[in-house]
């Protein structure tokens, strides 16, 4: 039995080693023209980027991730170090580059890229060089990806949502602020240690700024189903309202506590933002704690000013909003936080 000549490999080009290794099925039809491709742009490959690069890999959410970066041999570096991982992961092409052309047809474009604040640099001048750096990442998004959700990340997150939401010229669903998402987990996460149950059990919503004015809704909070003031209060069960007011601030801490100890936080933002993306880009119709234009809910009437506010999200991005019940307090507190933001915004000139 002669065994068949084949030209050596060194005159074979990739495509013609692939026809060798690979008998292609006969009288087979093209794929149906409905399949999406879906594709991930991430902006900034810092500490927050690559959690969330990596987190969206590891859950299989895209079919394509584009990495931007301002530093080319980092970039170059991250974007090595994720298709060396290539063996153990769903299929992902994974590309990189510092022109934002890399970025074309996105689906979903997630920017946290944020200039860092340096020795005695005051909030307000931290927010401009931010815009500054924003007006130079946003309108590249919008014009080789026109369809896009836009998901900002960086902080301080509600006003540099609003930001990205007025260079974009999107209408306002098409940009969310990740927002209260992470703070919300915070949130469930010490209820359940409290009460010793699972925080997946656990209905519970931060909302309003990311920040230090942030809201906590206790009355809609719920275990199991059962809300739980009005279960204690129909019972006649006391509970320590400062109880209450610590779980709040430790919600608060914990940011500072965990950049106080590692340097920076990461890993719980990158499935966060994974949260957000399934959402989305699976048209999930979840409902989330995000950066939302809040303008004519809860009373806030006369300002274009983003915070959280528990939101559908879908393919479309932000579906609705929902008419969670909040008490007077509650409602006062979360314009109080809408004027926080406010105030900030109305100083930077965008």
């Amino acid at each position: 039995m002669s065994i068949p000549k084949t030209p050596s490999t060194s005159s074979l080009s990739n495509l013609d080693i692939a026809k060798t290794l690979f008998a292609p099925i006969q009288h087979s039809e093209p794929p149906s023209p409905t399949k999406r491709h879906l594709k991930i742009s991430i902006i900034g490959t810092g500490n927050v980027g690559m959690a969330i690069a990596q987190t969206l890999l590891t859950q299989d959410l895209t079919d394509e991730l584009a990495l931007v970066d301002a530093l080319p041999d980092k970039l170059r570096g991250e974007m090595l170090d994720l298709q060396h991982a290539a063996a153990f992961l769903p299929r992902t092409k994974i590309v990189a580059s510092t022109d934002y052309a890399v970025t074309t047809n996105s689906d979903l474009c997630i920017i946290t890229a944020g200039a860092r604040q340096i020795a005695q640099e005051s909030r307000l001048n931290l927010l401009q060089r931010n815009v500054s750096l924003f007006k130079k990442i946003v309108p590249p998004l919008v014009k080789y990806s026109p369809g896009c959700i836009l998901l900002v990340v960086s902080n301080p997150v509600d006003v540099l949502t609003y930001v990205a939401w007025k260079l974009s010229g999107f209408s306002s669903n098409r940009v969310i602020g990740s927002g209260t998402n992470l703070d919300s987990s915070r949130f469930r996460f010490l209820i359940a240690d409290h009460l010793d149950v699972n925080a997946q059990d656990v209905q519970a919503y931060i909302i309003g700024e990311h920040g230090d004015s942030s809201v906590a809704l206790w009355s809609s909070i719920s275990v199991g189903g059962v809300p739980i003031l009005s279960f204690l209060e129909k019972r006649q069960i006391a509970y320590e309202k400062q109880t209450l007011i610590n779980i709040h601030k430790e919600v608060i801490d914990c940011a500072y506590e965990v950049i106080k100890l590692k340097g920076y936080t990461s890993w719980a933002v990158g499935y966060s933002v994974a949260n957000l993306a399934r959402s989305i880009l699976r048209d999930q119709r979840s409902i989330h704690p995000v950066s939302v234009l809040a303008k004519g809910f809860h009373d806030i009437e006369d300002d274009d000013v983003f915070l959280s506010l528990p939101a559908q999200l879908g393919r479309a991005g932000v579906l609705s909003v929902v008419n969670v019940p909040i008490t007077d307090e509650e409602a006062l507190h979360l314009r109080n936080s809408a004027t926080t933001i406010l105030e900030v915004q109305q100083q930077l000139g965008v």
